[in-house]
């Protein structure tokens, strides 16, 4: 597939960048992407959420009233679930969640999010990330230009002073986000409506996804 190469500042370059076959023409596995997102989310979850039972809430070893005779419900404790200030019943305790899925999948998923992403016209190749002027609202401009109103992810390459400087400038972009090209994830991909991708991240990205091994 072959696709314009523009400049940051939004002009086309003459240029034209060659995305491999086998990473952005893949067929499309729905059911792949949602397994590699929810795998995702699930691993970002820190799992420490506790809550006390019965047994772990301090207090409560005096019977509050006798058995009979009050008129009132029996009761052995003034921290059963039903009081106030009781312990709870059948709520979260630490748990590990993390999901494990196989390389092959994972990289597989990679490639059906970004051949959607191709397909839809949702991928700009840059020659470089380079600001004249690094300020936010230089790349805020730069930005609008490629993209208007829609959201960005950025790709980096080999991390550059050039591609410093772009960093120090979006990352307080609301509607952007940078991320090394070695970090790509269905999340990202899925979550940004264009992906602005380097000639530099655009090897990588085809030197490990471009294999199974």
């Amino acid at each position: 597939m072959k696709i314009d190469i523009y400049s940051l500042n939004g002009k086309k370059t003459g240029q034209q960048a060659d995305l491999p076959a086998a990473i952005f023409e893949a067929p499309v596995n729905n059911d792949l992407m949602h397994q590699a997102y929810v795998r995702q989310m699930a691993n970002a979850r820190a799992g420490t959420h506790s809550t006390k039972t019965r047994s772990e809430v301090a207090g409560g070893g005096r019977k509050p009233w006798a058995q009979k005779g009050t008129g009132r419900a029996r009761q052995g404790s003034t921290r059963a679930a039903q009081w106030v200030g009781g312990g709870k019943i059948h709520t979260p305790k630490p748990r590990d969640y993390t999901q494990d899925m196989p390389k092959k999948m994972r990289r597989a998923a990679l490639r059906s999010a970004l051949s959607a992403k191709a397909a839809s016209n949702e991928i700009l190749v840059v020659d470089e990330l380079v600001l004249a002027d690094a300020k936010t609202s230089a790349m805020a401009k730069a930005l609008n230009t490629l993209v208007g109103q829609d959201s960005a992810l950025i790709l980096l390459g080999e991390r550059s002073d050039a591609e410093a400087d772009v960093v120090r400038s979006a990352r307080n972009l609301p509607g952007a986000k940078l991320l090394d090209a070695m970090y790509l994830n269905v999340r990202d991909l899925l979550g940004y409506d264009k992906v602005i991708v380097p000639v530099k991240a655009l090897d990588i990205i085809a030197g490990y996804l471009g294999t199974d091994k």
